[in-house]
């Protein structure tokens, strides 16, 4: 049985990797995280979390001590906790986002935990939407200039952040090859894609980006459970939709990672609704 630690557990993916986690009661003993015991507000209303008292520490991932307290004997943190969208501007991704990730990275070393995951962005890759062809023409809809196979832009090329937020996401990957390579502490990367409460493509033409609640809480244990020899890597989280742009194979032959949606079905559910 594995011991996980989930920061920002009460985070709309977050939540549902603890839920998750929790219902294979035989393979976990999973614990939360979170500055607060409530919901975040992207979480849908009727969505239940229940953390023991025991298993649960309330932080703001400011108090180093706190943290590595909170992790001892933990085999593995999966970070969740984050400024999710950079909107409260630099002081809030500077304490939640930097120092907070900073502090998770430095409290798993200190504990002597061997495995991070951590929660990156597709936003790390967002500039290739912004600025590249044919990815450009994928994001606006124009699919008749998009040539097939789409090329895809994979976890070796370049990141292309276009925010604080998304930046702050890049040194966190950073952070993680430095706590790999430098202190044995084993750091897998998600760069997850557009994650909704409806769990549904919120507006047409975002299916390029879109992945499902299961299909993150999926790449997200497999993941957690990765052999010990995968000791840093990138993966994209994403569902397997038609103008998908980035690569999923490689999480598919390292992790075992199949996702099971596809962004059209839920267009397809929408408007046949």
């Amino acid at each position: 049985m594995k011991k996980v630690m989930v920061t920002g557990v009460y985070g709309l993916i977050a939540g549902a990797v603890y839920n998750r986690l929790k219902g294979l009661s035989n393979d976990y003993e999973v614990y939360g995280l979170a500055r607060r015991r409530q919901d975040s507000d992207r979480v849908a209303p009727d969505r239940v979390i229940d953390i023991p008292d025991e298993r649960f520490t309330l932080s703001d991932m400011q108090d180093l001590d706190q943290m590595t307290a909170a992790f001892e004997g933990m085999d593995c943190v999966v970070h969740m906790a984050a400024d999710p969208s950079g909107g409260g501007g630099w002081e809030s991704v500077l304490k939640s986002n930097v120092i907070g990730a900073y502090h998770t990275f430095e409290a798993c070393r200190l504990a002597h935990v061997d495995r991070i995951v951590y929660a990156s962005s597709i936003q790390a890759s967002s500039g290739y939407r912004a600025h590249v062809e044919p990815y450009r023409s994928i994001s606006a809809g124009a699919f008749d200039s998009v040539p097939d196979p789409v090329p895809l832009v994979d976890r070796d090329m370049p990141t292309r952040p276009q925010n604080i937020y998304a930046s702050s996401k890049v040194w966190g990957e950073a952070m993680g090859r430095i706590y790999a390579e430098q202190h044995g502490v084993s750091c897998l990367c998600i760069r997850i894609g557009w994650v909704v409460a409806e769990d549904a493509p919120p507006r047409p033409n975002s299916g390029d980006i879109w992945c499902s609640q299961r299909d993150i809480v999926e790449i997200t244990e497999r993941c957690v459970d990765a052999p010990d020899s995968v000791r840093y890597d990138i993966f994209y989280g994403m569902s397997d939709n038609q103008y998908r742009w980035v690569d999923i194979e490689h999480a598919r032959t390292t992790l075992g990672y199949v996702p099971q949606d596809r962004a059209e079905d839920g267009q397809e559910s929408r408007a046949d609704a």
